[in-house]
C-alpha cells in the first residue's frame, strides 16, 4: 500500500478546477481498517531494506515522514556579485513550469515589505490556492467522475487548510485541517494529538502543517506564493489514491514592532492520501486516510522540534550538507530525499 513509483491518473488542466458535484457515501462500521501509522512505517523500512541503499546521509525518519532542512549558504553573497557583473545573464530566471528545473542562478535581491518576493521566482508564482493545479475527474476506483471531483477538490481544501491558513500560519491548532482525516485510521490521530501538544523529531506536525510561533516572527502581507500540483490514481482496495506535490513560500519578519528583515521560508511537501470505499475500509463520510507524506523546508531551522517553521534572520553560513535549489520541481520528492539526506542541514542556493 506504501510503495512509491509515480502517480497516475490525468494531466492538470486547470479549466476543470471548478469541478465538483456531491457527497461521498456514508462509512460502513464493520469495514476492515485503514493500516496504522506504525504499520506504514514497518513497511517502509521493508521497502527500503529490499531497495538500493540509502543515498550519502540519508536517514529515513520514523512513520516515513521525511523531511529536508536547508538554510541560505554562502552561494547566494556569490551570485550578488555574478548579477552585478553581468545583469543581463538574469533574463529568464522565472520562465518554464511546474516541472521545468529553473535556471541555477542564485535570487539577486532580497525581498521587502513592498514587495516581499523579490529576487525570488515565486514572483512569478501564482496567489495561494490558485497555484495548487487540480487534474480533470474521471471514473477511478469506486469513485464516479462526480465524486472523484469532489474528492479532488477536498483534497485541495486541505491543503488550504493545513498550510495557507491564517490562522494556522499564526500557529494555532489546525482543527478545519484536522476534521478531514479519517478519525477511524488507527494511529492517525494520536499521531496528530501529540505532534500539537508535544513535537518531536518522531512527531513532527510540520510534515501535514505550516505553523509559525507568532511570538517570534510574523507574515509579511497576507500572500503566500504557491506552486504544485495533484495526480490520483485507483489505489489499494480500489481507493482513490491522491498524490499532492506543493510548494509554498511564505515571506516573514520579526515579531517585533517595526522588523523590516524580510526572509523567507519554503517549504515543499508532498501529501499522499486515499478516499476509501466505505465498502472495504473502515473510515468516515467526507474524510481520507494519510497513505504516507514527505517534507523539504528551506529557511525553517535545522533538526529543530519546536512544532513551528523557525526562521532565521542573520547573513546566513554554508553548511556542510548538499548544495539545494528549493524552487527546482523537476525531480521528485523521492529523488530529493535521497540526495539531500533528511535531516541533513544542506545550503540552499537561494530563497
Amino acid at each position: 500500500m506504501n510503495s512509491g513509483g509515480d502517480q497516475g491518473g490525468s494531466s492538470v488542466s486547470d479549466e476543470e478546477w471548478e469541478r465538483f458535484l456531491r457527497e461521498s457515501e456514508e462509512g460502513v462500521p464493520d469495514a476492515p481498517k485503514e493500516p496504522s501509522a506504525r504499520a506504514r512505517m514497518v513497511t517502509r523500512r521493508l521497502q527500503e531494506q529490499s531497495g538500493q541503499p540509502e543515498g550519502w546521509r540519508t536517514h529515513r525518519p520514523p512513520r516515513a515522514r521525511k523531511r529536508g532542512w536547508y538554510v541560505v549558504g554562502l552561494l547566494a553573497a556569490l551570485a550578488l556579485v555574478f548579477v552585478a557583473l553581468d545583469p543581463g545573464r538574469v533574463t529568464g530566471w522565472f520562465g518554464g513550469g511546474d516541472d521545468a528545473p529553473p535556471a541555477r542562478v542564485p535570487s539577486a535581491g532580497q525581498g521587502t515589505l513592498e514587495d516581499p518576493f523579490l529576487g525570488s521566482p515565486a514572483a512569478d508564482w501564482a496567489d495561494g490556492a490558485a497555484g495548487i493545479g487540480v487534474p480533470a475527474a474521471r471514473a477511478t476506483g469506486w469513485m464516479g467522475e462526480a465524486q472523484v471531483a469532489r474528492a479532488l477538490r477536498r483534497t485541495r481544501d486541505f491543503l488550504v487548510a493545513s498550510s495557507l491558513d491564517p490562522k494556522v500560519l499564526r500557529g494555532e491548532r489546525p482543527d478545519e485541517a484536522v476534521a478531514f482525516i479519517n478519525p477511524r485510521q488507527p494511529g492517525e490521530q494520536e499521531f496528530l494529538d501529540t505532534s500539537l501538544t508535544a513535537p518531536s523529531a518522531e512527531d513532527n506536525p510540520l510534515v501535514l502543517f505550516s505553523r509559525f510561533d507568532r511570538t517570534e516572527v510574523r507574515l509579511v502581507g497576507d500572500v503566500v506564493r504557491t506552486r504544485g500540483r495533484m495526480t490520483y490514481r485507483e489505489g489499494e482496495n480500489g481507493a482513490l489514491e491522491v498524490t499532492t506535490d506543493v510548494t509554498y513560500v511564505y515571506p516573514v519578519v520579526r515579531a517585533e514592532r517595526g522588523s523590516s528583515q524580510v526572509v523567507r521560508t519554503i517549504v515543499r511537501r508532498e501529501v499522499v492520501v486515499n478516499w476509501d470505499d466505505p465498502a472495504k475500509v473502515r473510515t468516515k463520510a467526507g474524510t481520507f486516510s494519510v497513505v504516507r507524506n514527505s517534507v523539504d523546508t528551506t529557511n525553517a531551522g535545522c533538526d529543530t522540534y519546536t512544532g513551528y517553521l523557525t526562521p532565521e534572520f542573520g547573513t546566513g553560513q554554508a553548511a556542510d550538507g548538499p548544495t539545494v535549489d528549493p524552487y527546482d520541481r523537476s525531480a521528485p520528492m523521492e529523488a530529493r530525499a535521497g540526495a539531500s539526506g533528511d535531516q541533513t542541514c544542506g545550503t540552499a542556493t537561494r530563497s
